[in-house]
């Protein structure tokens, strides 16, 4: 599903040039759930944010079902393909659960009762019940609004999952039951997801574990 060869990445200042990359090469299949370990400043995000579709590489390719993000139009990418669920939810906080996963999907052009009725499945398929839907985020806990965040992701039909931190604001329980939800995704329903994590419990369950060391993948 992504291919990654020799990317590259710097962030140049008026005082220094950072090498955040240094020639990554991989490949992600779909169905896996990927843990993506390292430091603090190893790399990480900004490997992920590169494949989200956030910025180009400064040298190098990422091919996402073999094509160039290079040559894609990298926000219908970000819209279509790729979803990002953060350590903060990014939960709009004057919208319900509801209108939340709504959103995106009526964003992509889906009729407002077509995004609802799917909405509602969504967040019943990651565990919220009926009383919870029309709730705003602050009524809800951590866990819960991570679920919402996953729902909202699902929403948009897009085949790779991406986390940062997911399970960073969690307890051990939410943090269990956000890993089996990603696992259940990847394994069970073909997603491609891919964990950047300091959590072991993710790293435990995950299909496949890598190393971030210095901009590059051990």
């Amino acid at each position: 599903m992504l291919t990654l060869t020799n990317v590259r990445y710097k962030y140049v200042t008026r005082y220094m040039t950072v090498e955040a990359l240094r020639g990554v090469e991989y490949e992600f299949e779909a169905g896996r759930l990927y843990a993506l370990r390292g430091p603090s400043g190893c790399g990480k995000t900004t490997l992920v944010s590169l494949i989200a579709g956030l910025d180009l590489p400064t040298e190098g390719e990422i091919r996402f079902e073999g094509r160039p993000t290079g040559k894609m139009n990298l926000a219908r990418h970000r819209r279509e393909n790729v979803a990002v669920i953060y350590q903060s939810y990014n939960l709009l906080p004057q919208m319900t659960v509801a209108e939340n996963v709504m959103y995106p999907m009526e964003l992509n052009g889906i009729k407002p009762k077509a995004a609802r009725e799917k909405a509602l499945e969504l967040i019943g398929g990651v565990g919220l019940t009926e009383s919870e839907f029309r709730r705003l985020p602050h009524m809800l806990s951590g866990g819960q609004q991570q679920r919402v965040a996953i729902a909202r992701a699902l929403g948009t039909r897009v085949k790779m999952i991406l986390a940062d931190e997911p399970t960073g604001n969690l307890d051990s329980a939410n943090t269990s039951n956000v890993i089996t939800l990603l696992k259940e995704l990847a394994n069970s329903r073909g997603y491609c997801v891919i964990v950047a994590t300091h959590d072991e419990s993710v790293a435990r369950v995950a299909d496949t574990q890598l190393l971030m060391e210095d901009g590059r993948l051990k």
